[in-house]
């Protein structure tokens, strides 16, 4: 199976259990490889045979600065639901990350696979 990857796309959202977490903002990091059968798009050169990766990431940017969830399972969770709804998505592995958010680490976060099959 063929992967389309996104990698540190950066989103600004409210995220965490904790009240100063729910106040302002933080960073959000997402990764995303989507599994798909991409063969046609190659052999044709149509974007129209793929799954389009700029709409995709303009979804997942959206849902994480509006979803306003307390965990990061829960985000990661909701991204792949996002992108399981896209033509052609078979599979998807969604990596979720909040920089700095346990001293002494560059970030802490969840990976989660998920599939229609």
């Amino acid at each position: 199976m063929d992967k389309i990857f996104i990698n540190n796309l950066v989103a600004r959202g409210i995220i965490g259990i904790n009240d100063w977490e729910r106040e302002k903002p933080q960073e959000i990091r997402i990764n995303i490889v989507i599994f798909s059968d991409l063969q046609k798009a190659g052999e044709l050169d149509d974007i129209s045979k793929s799954v389009n990766y700029k709409t995709v990431a303009k979804k997942a940017i959206a849902l994480a600065e509006s979803a306003q969830r307390f965990t990061v399972e829960a985000l990661a969770t909701d991204i792949a639901a996002l992108c399981l709804e896209e033509s052609g998505v078979m599979k998807v592995l969604v990596r979720v990350e909040k920089p700095g958010a346990v001293r002494f680490s560059e970030s802490v976060g969840v990976e989660i696979e998920r599939s229609k099959i």
